[in-house]
């Protein structure tokens, strides 16, 4: 008896290195931020080129050599933590406000540390106090907003749970 002769499809694969290209809009619209960040490059490099040069520079280095490995280390330390008592799903909970409180000290530190505050004042003629009491306010937002979100997710996931069991335990309709 003769089997039947199966075909195998080929795997038909990208070649590596051929780019594909969006629809015309998002072209359109990365050129367009190109060209505006190309602007206020230049706009922003006319006054002390060197500087802002120097200052991007040592932002990166910092940004990549010290912070990227500090964020890593205290997001690894606190995944554990969480494991280890049992609650890995609140890592999104507290990873999500610690971020966003994180990334808008680093934004407004001179600000918030007031030491720019003087400066603050002659630039723009408002008071450069009251960052920090309004970062911290921010901070307590973003973590109560959190665990208010946490809270309505584990009673809703408790109710559910308590749903299916009692679903279990109950005797069938027809005996």
């Amino acid at each position: 008896m003769r089997r039947p002769v199966t075909r195998r499809r080929p795997v038909t694969r990208r070649p590596f290195g051929k780019t594909v290209l969006g629809s015309p809009l998002q072209i359109l619209l990365l050129v367009c931020s190109f060209a505006l960040a190309g602007y206020a490059g230049v706009r922003l490099l006319a006054g002390d080129w060197f500087g802002v040069v120097l200052w991007f520079v040592g932002v990166a280095l910092l940004h990549d050599l010290v912070l990227v490995p500090l964020y890593a280390g205290v997001d690894r330390a606190l995944t554990r933590g969480l494991d280890a008592v049992g609650h890995r799903e609140w890592t999104l909970y507290l990873r999500f406000p610690a971020a966003y409180s994180c990334l808008l000290l680093l934004m407004w530190f001179p600000l918030i540390s007031g030491q720019v505050s003087g400066l603050y004042r002659s630039d723009t003629g408002l008071s450069g106090d009251g960052f920090l009491a309004r970062w911290l306010l921010v901070t307590a937002v973003l973590f109560g907003g959190s665990a208010v979100l946490l809270v309505l997710r584990s009673r809703r996931s408790a109710r559910s749970e308590r749903l299916r069991r009692e679903t279990k335990e109950r005797p069938p309709a027809a005996h």
